[in-house]
């Protein structure tokens, strides 16, 4: 089995920086044959070519504003049916910033089977204003060991039992409060990303 597991991020806007030093943290760990963690930052388009692979399961992880407490850790599986063939929407990347809808329709549309696709996002406290900043907040920093936890459970279960995490969004009631687990789709959380 081939999986991916994606920081994104900007480090140089506080909390957008989330998936960079999650996946930092990952890739000290030990990972099977055929696991990959990779830090992408803001390289929308190496991202793109790396969801063409062929992936059995690609765990994104980014700082996913959503209304939540800051520091609230969520489990997303984006709707894939909502990708579009219009190659106009899959040339818009932005070199300073990464949406994942946007590299998942870029990687789509060069033909990627995109499969097994779940975002491990954290609701940011600050996202650096006009100015940026260096550095997770405080919120942000202590929900880093709860990602790790998320992301490796979602890896080791779908290495195990071939299934992404068996929980629904009917289950979210029953999530510990700082952590919640939904099933929706990822574009309107996406489109109020600001990276």
């Amino acid at each position: 089995m081939r999986v991916l597991i994606a920081g994104i991020g900007n480090i140089f806007l506080g909390d957008d920086a989330f998936g960079s030093e999650v996946a930092r943290r990952l890739q000290a760990c030990p990972w099977p044959a055929g696991v990959r963690v990779v830090d992408f930052g803001i390289r929308g388009f190496d991202l793109a070519y790396a969801l063409c692979d062929g992936n059995d399961l690609t765990v994104l992880i980014d700082a996913t504003p959503r209304g939540g407490a800051p520091g609230t850790i969520y489990v997303i599986e984006p709707d894939l049916s909502e990708l579009s063939d219009d190659s106009r929407s899959a040339a818009l990347v932005d070199a300073h910033s990464l949406d994942p809808m946007q590299v998942l329709r870029m990687a789509h549309a060069q033909g990627a089977t995109l499969k097994g696709i779940v975002l491990v996002g954290c609701e940011p406290a600050d996202l650096g204003g006009d100015e940026g900043r260096l550095g997770l907040s405080e919120l942000v920093a202590a929900a880093l060991d709860e990602a790790l936890d998320v992301v490796t459970s979602l890896v080791r279960n779908f290495l195990d039992q071939g299934t992404i995490g068996g929980e629904s969004s009917s289950d979210s009631a029953t999530v510990e409060p700082t952590r919640a687990i939904e099933s929706s789709k990822v574009e309107s959380a996406q489109q109020e990303a600001h990276h």
